[in-house]
């Protein structure tokens, strides 16, 4: 064996086969095939010289890249590091590389970075969080906010014609890295069954904000539709021979992983009413923000079927951040004053902080129970604290915080396997698996609906009226 490396030629010559058929039979080909016989020939030829493929070459002539993008709206969020673990975890099983970009919920970086994968030829991609709900006030939304909102299918529009206009370079995308890992951080600059019901014992003991504080996500982010912009170059990549799959909320007629928020926040109003609180606030997250609006709007509602409808002076927006949580219900003390139960008087309807508050995502719930140490109260003694999605971190929280369980990390694994045109949640072989199967649901073909578990902790102990 000559020194240097073995080169495709040597192996065509060692194996008697034109230099196309050893590249076809190495690398892969996608419009031609090898016959089995020179198949076996070249690899052999190739097994006996050491010769070592070139990835790149591989993924050109088979028209794609073992590359899968991820688009989360931050990596730091907990909710999103779950999703990415589960994605990554099926994309490696496929043996793809994840790429991934923490876009802040900007649609031009989210755009950019589809196109970007496009361009490199990557296996799939998956776009993960909400969208901003069409002419969004400033405002938390009212008693009403989910009577009217429009259907997440009907928010989209056809692609622009001109959709490649004006695009931002793809070296524009802040946030954008490689991983096989789920929690790697981003570069800086970057209706329905009702949910089960589970009682499980409070026996953490760390501090309420451990290992929760995220970075914040900016706030000059116009509220306007999803962007047919980013329709369109998600759509071009997939008629390009790419896979595609959202998470959350859906993207025209693009397969989706939808988790019903309006339908989780309901069953837990409903099992906290059962618990015999009747005063209730609600810290609604960004004004505007689909995940938000139905969390807030499918808590209202049942609530006030129930009749205990949420004053609108107890409804405060904020950040899906712990900081966020931690200014909002700051403001809802200052607004109330104290507890109820310490109001002269007792019962004014206007008075006093309500008995529970509905955070309407974990990460701002424990800001919130930080902000009512912070302000010499405790949880529950002096009001009771929920959250929304059950994340990891949860461990870490005093009082165990009551809350919707969803499964974060099943949900990419399935959007993955969606996004690659593999069967996700209805597989015949996974349905015997109740804990991979569990809170799945086909809703259509390309998509599924999961349904969140209400969990009762220690921050909700039943009420003693």
């Amino acid at each position: 064996m000559s020194d240097g490396p073995v080169t495709l030629s040597r192996v065509a010559r060692e194996a008697g086969v034109s230099l196309a058929t050893a590249s076809r039979a190495i690398n892969g080909s996608a419009t031609r095939t090898v016959r089995p016989e020179l198949r076996d020939r070249v690899l052999a030829a190739a097994d006996r010289l050491g010769y070592v493929p070139d990835p790149s070459a591989q993924a050109m002539a088979r028209g794609r890249t073992a590359a899968l993008g991820l688009v989360v709206h931050d990596i730091a969020d907990p909710y999103f590091s779950a999703i990415a673990s589960g994605v990554t975890r099926a994309a490696e099983a496929e043996g793809l590389i994840v790429t991934l970009a923490s876009t802040e919920l900007r649609p031009e970086r989210e755009r950019a970075f589809v196109e970007l994968v496009r361009r490199q030829r990557g296996r799939a991609v998956i776009l993960a969080g909400s969208r901003m709900l069409p002419d969004a006030g400033a405002d938390a939304p009212g008693p009403d906010a989910g009577a009217g909102a429009p259907s997440p299918d009907a928010e989209a529009g056809a692609p622009s014609p001109g959709a490649d206009a004006g695009a931002p370079a793809p070296d524009d995308v802040a946030g954008a890295s490689s991983t096989n890992g789920a929690h790697a951080s981003a570069p800086e600059g970057a209706s329905t069954p009702a949910p089960g019901v589970v009682g499980t014992p409070a026996d953490e003991t760390a501090t309420p904000d451990a290992g929760t504080t995220r970075a914040e996500t900016p706030t000059a982010v116009a509220p306007t539709a999803i962007s047919l912009d980013l329709e369109g170059a998600l759509t071009a990549f997939r008629e390009s021979g790419g896979g595609v799959a959202t998470i959350g909320q859906a993207i025209g007629s693009l397969p989706v992983v939808k988790i019903d928020n309006s339908g989780g926040a309901a069953a837990l109003a409903r099992e906290l009413h059962g618990l015999g609180y009747r005063r209730f606030g609600i810290l609604s997250g960004p004004a505007g923000l689909r995940t938000a609006a139905d969390r807030t709007a499918g808590f209202r509602d049942v609530l006030a079927s129930l009749g205990s409808a949420v004053r609108d002076d107890d409804v405060v927006p904020g950040e899906f951040t712990r900081d966020g949580g931690h200014a909002a219900m700051t403001e809802l003390i200052a607004r109330s004053g104290r507890p109820a139960d310490t109001v002269p008087g007792g019962q004014d309807a206007g008075a006093g902080l309500p008995e529970l508050v509905f955070a309407v995502n974990d990460v701002m719930a424990v800001g919130a129970i930080a902000a009512v140490r912070d302000a010499g109260l405790r949880v529950p003694d002096d009001v009771a604290v929920a959250g929304f999605d059950d994340i990891p971190t949860l461990r870490d929280v005093t009082p165990a915080l009551t809350t919707v369980h969803i499964a974060l990390e099943r949900i990419g694994e399935a959007a993955t396997r969606l996004a690659l045109g593999e069967p996700t949640g209805l597989e015949p072989e996974l349905d015997a698996d109740a804990e991979t199967t569990e809170g799945l649901e086909a809703t259509a073909p390309g998509s599924v609906t999961v349904h969140g578990e209400v969990i009762l902790r220690a921050s909700t102990p039943r009420r003693k009226n």
